[in-house]
């Protein structure tokens, strides 16, 4: 009672009080969703503002590649969760489960004035701007319990609520700097309705 801070989750690795390592994967659009049945709370997270010096020179040497969404990400390390959907314990605040979803992703507003400002890209600014929304629902005939968000990549994300593993994706919409899912998504336990930011003006997927 009172409001006293009963845990706290971090969801970057520690900087031991050093500057110029890990910072952002802030939950800025996202609002958490509870799974009262697993004691889950779900979050989803924005892209970084800053990486060790280590993790600039993996991208430099994949050549400023941008990563398949799906696929894992080696410039990705396991306690840097930004861009991701996590399950977190509601008792204890334990990270039960968490699923990256689009790899190594550095971004600020100087990216977007001035590109010599901005960090070793892909830049993708591929936040969850979204709260993650709980459905259970039919998947290829069987009943499955799954949490779904939309990321500013414009790719909807559906994964297992047991264990975070991928059910299916699909591109809503296009995505870009500014663009994709951001704010407003809405389930009625069968769809999930998202509005897409065209940002770039895109005609097609």
């Amino acid at each position: 009672m009172g409001g006293t801070i009963l845990w706290q989750t971090f969801v970057l690795p520690d900087n031991h009080q050093k500057r110029g390592l890990y910072s952002g994967a802030a939950i800025w659009g996202s609002s958490p969703s509870i799974d009262v049945h697993r004691r889950h709370v779900c979050i989803a997270t924005g892209n970084l503002y800053s990486v060790p010096e280590n993790v600039t020179q993996c991208q430099e040497n994949q050549t400023n590649n941008s990563t398949i969404p799906t696929h894992p990400d080696a410039c990705v390390e396991p306690e840097n969760h930004g861009n991701s959907i996590l399950a977190l314990d509601l008792d204890g605040g334990d990270i039960k489960w968490y699923r990256q979803l689009g790899g190594y992703d550095v971004w600020f507003v100087a990216c977007y004035l001035n590109a010599s400002n901005c960090p070793v890209g892909p830049n993708v600014d591929a936040d969850f701007g979204e709260a993650p929304m709980m459905l259970r629902t039919y998947v290829n005939g069987t009943r499955r319990d799954i949490v779904v968000a939309v990321q500013k990549s414009g790719f909807a994300w559906a994964l297992d609520r047991n264990n975070g593993s991928l059910v299916w994706s699909t591109e809503a919409g296009p995505g870009g700097i500014g663009g994709g899912g951001t704010w407003g998504a809405a389930t009625d336990k069968k769809r999930v309705y998202t509005n897409i930011a065209n940002l770039i003006a895109r005609t097609s997927l």
